[in-house]
């Protein structure tokens, strides 16, 4: 044989095992990325994350919960049994490989009858893995409602569940609970109340919910603490004093340029300047602004970090001597 072959035949031979690694390299990549969008589209999946493995907690029942924050914020939580993925897997058919999970925001209206209109308002990408959501809503006071399922590309819609319906309460009523479950402890009355719109029975989802975060029962004591709770928020006072804040966000940029926060449209004045007014909820805010031009080659991106925290203290009321 001659050299030259030789050579050749050795380096084949050579790149073959490097080939062959190649391969099942590209094959163990495509399927972590299959389970991994597995994970993400599966509700029913709630994973404690650690190094190298997952730890998967199966729900026993459906459960969708919304809860009111503050008048601009709402908290959703839930839980989804794997038999209810399996039905939507079933019902969606032949879309179900194009079906992402979704939550529907509706906007609540309530007419002179009994009846209630409900008009949707925002639909949310959410993902297996995860029970909590919050959702930014304008506007209040509002009643709204959650609902939970999967939507095909087609447009088709599978729900699993639907929430309670909540009232938000007017900007100035300073009715605002922190993210956290300790201040919920020392104020879940007043959470609760907010958290039953109009209508809605006490007890079902959102007490088992109140229950099972403070570790304790919430009786008919409670319940009439409760109603106690919606008095004392509505109760007239003798001295009216509030405070609220807004923030306003200005800037310039070219007049045919395309300005986004939060991916909403910034309406630009003839020069390129903007100015906008924001709401600044109780909490710590992060604001993306995005310009891009007319033709979307070029993009900036400034980002804004706010935080509020108002401290609203007991009254004090003197005793007048006669």
């Amino acid at each position: 044989m001659p050299v030259s072959d030789a050579v050749a035949t050795a380096s084949s031979a050579a790149t073959k095992p490097a080939l062959t690694m190649s391969k099942t390299a590209v094959a163990e990549q495509l399927q972590r990325l299959r389970l991994e969008r597995g994970r993400l589209k599966d509700l029913s999946a709630c994973f404690t994350l650690q190094p190298g493995s997952a730890e998967r907690k199966t729900p026993e029942k459906d459960r969708l919960v919304l809860l009111v924050r503050d008048p601009y914020w709402l908290q959703v939580t839930w839980s989804v049994t794997r038999q209810s993925v399996r039905r939507a897997e079933a019902a969606l058919a032949e879309h179900w490989h194009t079906a992402v999970p979704i939550l529907r925001l509706l906007e609540v209206e309530s007419g002179q009858t009994t009846s209630t209109t409900e008009r949707l308002v925002r639909e949310i990408e959410v993902h297996g893995g995860v029970t909590n959501w919050y959702i930014d809503v304008t506007h209040p006071p509002q009643s709204y409602r959650v609902e939970l399922g999967y939507k095909a590309a087609s447009g088709r819609f599978f729900s699993i569940c639907r929430s309670n319906i909540v009232h938000t309460p007017p900007p100035d009523s300073g009715d605002a609970i922190d993210e956290n479950w300790a201040d919920v402890a020392e104020n879940y009355e007043r959470l609760y109340a907010l958290s039953s719109g109009p209508g809605e029975e006490r007890g079902g989802d959102l007490q088992e919910l109140f229950e099972e975060r403070l570790c304790r029962p919430v009786g008919q004591a409670a319940a009439s603490a409760l109603g106690g709770a919606q008095r004392l928020l509505h109760r007239p006072q003798e001295l009216e004093f509030y405070v609220d804040a807004e923030m306003i966000l200005y800037g310039r940029t070219k007049p045919d340029a395309k300005v986004t926060i939060n991916g909403e449209p910034i309406k630009l004045r003839p020069d390129g300047s903007f100015t906008i007014r924001q709401p600044m909820p109780d909490r710590r805010q992060v604001l993306p602004l995005v310009a891009s031009t007319a033709d979307g080659i070029e993009q900036r991106t400034i980002v804004i970090a706010v935080e509020r925290n108002t401290k609203v203290l007991e009254p004090m009321v003197r005793e007048m001597n006669d």
